[in-house]
């Protein structure tokens, strides 16, 4: 999850901080991974089904707080991002879901300033 905090980071402006010191923390939790989900699928030879598209499903609990006021700022208990990907190329579907996941904590942090 480098990435998404990186992301957040750049994306808003923020540097990092520790937490003892940070004027807002961004938490984040995965509570649910599906990898292998199959979304398309094509007739085979031998009344064999190939899947020709998967999906990743992320669930993620996030939650931005204000140490400074002593609030939450923005939370989702459980926001779900997807990314699909070709057969073997579970990566790609990982990347598309982080990518959606960045930006709506961007938007959601956005929303609050």
């Amino acid at each position: 999850m480098t990435s998404v905090r990186e992301a957040v980071e750049n994306r808003l402006g923020l540097r990092a901080a520790g937490e003892d010191q940070a004027d807002a923390i961004v938490r984040g939790t995965i509570t649910r991974y599906d990898p292998d989900l199959p979304v398309a699928f094509q007739g085979g030879v031998a009344n064999q089904v190939d899947v020709t598209r998967r999906l990743v499903r992320l669930t993620v609990r996030v939650e931005i707080y204000d140490q400074n006021a002593g609030r939450t700022l923005w939370e989702r208990n459980a926001l779900t991002v997807e990314g699909d990907y070709e057969t073997g190329r579970e990566q790609d579907g990982i990347d598309k879901a982080l990518n959606l996941l960045i930006t709506d904590i961007v938007d959601g942090a956005q929303s609050q300033w």
